[in-house]
């Protein structure tokens, strides 16, 4: 499913990933496990096409990853590091502005939101206003956002990270579902139970090279 091959890349005289190769099989839960500096993040940045590879090549299912390529970026959904919600808007609005983007149907788009909120347990907040909600209510809604489209393929950038036990856990059962549902997952994290208890497969990343 992704193929990563020898991929290279330098930020001035820092190399942030190098020479990665790594192969991701259809509907594997895959761990990217190191401590933050360990390139993680810019490798996730270079499988959504969000930056070039300096050397290398990423493909998924044959096909390269590049920034114009967006049939395959509609297949694959994000969930970043930093919050990507409009505080000013309300869950649910978040919701449908991001399948706006993806021009889907206002009837499927509206039905999607519904299913999404009861998954996320968000229904009761879906009015709220997003400046107004927990750091755990705000990764969840990250996570809806990502899915709103159905896509095939997940990335997640540390997608537990700053939030207390019990959300984490809550999370953890999303992902766990979102697994046993089909989808190909990677996710990139620095604490070993996150990969321990999700993951098929773990890779171990520090000083952009993989161990």
């Amino acid at each position: 499913m992704i193929d990563i091959k020898s991929v290279s890349k330098s930020y001035g005289d820092v190399k942030a990933v190098n020479n990665i190769s790594l192969n991701i099989p259809d509907a594997t839960f895959m761990g990217l496990l190191g401590p933050n500096g360990a390139g993680k993040t810019t490798l996730i940045r270079m499988l959504i096409g969000l930056i070039d590879c300096d050397e290398g090549e990423i493909s998924i299912d044959s096909n390269v990853v590049s920034r114009d390529n967006q049939a395959l970026k509609r297949r694959i959904g994000v969930v970043p590091q930093h919050i990507n919600l409009d505080k000013e808007l309300s869950v649910k609005e978040n919701l449908i502005f991001s399948g706006m983007l993806y021009k889907m149907d206002r009837s499927l788009l509206h039905k999607r939101v519904e299913e999404l909120l009861e998954v996320m347990s968000l229904t009761k907040v879906q009015n709220r206003v997003c400046k107004r909600l927990s750091g755990g209510m705000k990764r969840k809604l990250m996570i809806a956002k990502a899915l709103i489209h159905d896509p095939e393929i997940i990335f997640l950038d540390e997608p537990s990270v700053g939030i207390d036990l019990k959300a984490r856990r809550e999370i953890w059962d999303i992902l766990k579902r979102m697994h046993s549902n089909g989808k190909t997952i990677l996710m990139t994290t620095h604490y070993i139970e996150e990969a321990e208890y999700l993951c098929d497969r773990v890779s171990l990343m520090n000083e952009g090279k993989i161990f």
